[in-house]
């Protein structure tokens, strides 16, 4: 079953400028030991396949089917299964690989592999994960937007997937675990956030309590627990705040003979936070809470960022992430009898 783990499946007609971003992004893993099973109509990918580097490992499964963003929900689900995205998800569901990437409509993505792949047993509210980027270092945040109001049991299944992630894609053994709060101090925030807070104490060695939103950037910690509509919230924020200062920085810097004189003086520097401002370089969302690694790259993602999501979809693969969410979840029913019963 090992090379198993070298397959990844590839949703080759989701997103706004695929199937070209898809082959652009792919062209990047010509070396690099995995094979890609591409889903989509043959005679259009194939014009894009023929681009790709000498070496790069693909194959592609035809399919008429794709679902666009014109189609209404019981349309794309009635479609769903035989589409270029449901093929895809499938090919991990038979063990024909072990990840799929898409850059399709997220909310059908997730309503597919649910019913493909089902959830993990235990666990009833799939979670969206990513890393955000910080000053010491990535940090994975989650819910990203799957579920706007969540119970006590549902944040601690987010930071038992999460902490499973973290040390897979962080290569650590001991992750530190935080919930996202409008204060550090223990009276602070909704009972919902303290009770779940009581729970993460016993649960995690490493959980060092309550973070705020000027903390998420700073790479203190290696997980960030939230609902999905705090998680999406602030993912966005962050987002729309780095697009905002690097529009600005052209502004400033393109406005006077002086300003582009400095500018040029300054272009590495200013290259390097261009990088690390880029939303591209931390492209990759993991659909966590599924039998399955299914991973979703930005609906208008070009080359850079789909690469960036097949090299998050490596790095998670790197580790069985499954075993031990597996074993957190059991150590976890201990506390879900006595603490958590009136809120299931």
């Amino acid at each position: 079953m090992a090379h198993l783990k070298k397959i990844i499946a590839i949703d080759g007609m989701g997103g706004d400028n695929a199937p070209e971003a898809v082959f652009e992004g792919l062209s990047r893993f010509c070396a690099s030991g995995f094979h890609f099973i591409v889903f989509g109509n043959d005679v259009v990918l194939k014009k894009y396949a023929s681009s790709l580097p000498c070496g790069t490992s693909y194959e592609i499964r035809h399919t008429d089917i794709a679902v666009t963003a014109e189609m209404d929900v019981m349309s794309s689900l009635r479609l769903g299964k035989d589409s270029s995205m449901g093929l895809a998800i499938r090919a991990v569901r038979d063990g024909e690989a072990s990840a799929v990437v898409s850059s399709g409509n997220t909310g059908l993505y997730m309503a597919l592999a649910k019913i493909i792949l089902k959830t993990i047993d235990g666990i009833n509210r799939p979670a969206i994960a990513s890393t955000i980027p910080g000053k010491k270092g990535k940090t994975v945040c989650l819910d990203l937007g799957a579920n706007s109001e969540c119970t006590v049991k549902n944040l601690v299944d987010f930071a038992i997937m999460g902490e499973a992630l973290a040390r897979s894609i962080f290569d650590k053994n001991e992750v530190r675990i935080a919930l996202l709060n409008i204060g550090t101090e223990n009276a602070k925030g909704s009972r919902l956030v303290k009770k779940t807070a009581e729970i993460l104490k016993k649960l995690f060695e490493n959980y060092v309590g309550f973070v705020e939103g000027n903390d998420l950037c700073k790479g203190n910690v290696d997980v960030i627990v939230t609902d999905g509509f705090t998680g999406n919230v602030a993912l966005k924020t962050i987002e729309g705040t780095a697009k905002y200062i690097v529009s600005e920085l052209k502004d400033v810097l393109s406005g006077s003979m002086l300003s582009k004189v400095g500018s040029l003086m300054a272009a590495s520097s200013l290259r390097t936070l261009k990088n690390k401002l880029d939303p591209r370089l931390y492209n990759g969302a993991i659909l966590l809470g599924l039998n399955g690694v299914v991973v979703k790259s930005h609906g208008n993602s070009d080359d850079v960022s789909f690469a960036n999501a097949v090299k998050f979809t490596i790095d998670i693969l790197k580790n069985n992430i499954f075993d031990r969410i597996q074993e957190q979840l059991e150590k976890s029913k201990i506390h879900y009898a006595s603490e958590c019963c009136e809120d299931k």
